[in-house]
């Protein structure tokens, strides 16, 4: 199992949720995260290594942005955000 550890600034994002939606990205991230986060699958997924973060993953319309630290077990979530349609 992984330990799921915030940024500060993953936490402001999360802020800008309702509450009700808040607790669903928790509650699906930790389903998402806690066994399998260094696991591709089809809504999770490596992206191009940039200075946020080398992982993604979709949890409906909302985006989440994460660093495996396998040794350690350890995800450290660096952004949550809603998918912007254009």
């Amino acid at each position: 199992m992984f330990d799921i550890r915030f940024t500060d600034h993953a936490l402001d994002d999360l802020q800008t949720f309702p509450e009700a939606e808040r607790q669903w990205i928790l509650t699906a991230l930790e389903l998402q995260l806690m066994v399998n986060a260094a696991e591709e699958s089809r809504d999770r997924r490596r992206i191009r290594p940039d200075m946020l973060a080398e992982w993604a993953v979709r949890l409906g319309e909302v985006r989440v942005f994460y660093d495996v630290d396998i040794p350690n077990r350890t995800v450290k979530v660096a952004a949550v955000g809603k998918r912007m349609v254009v």
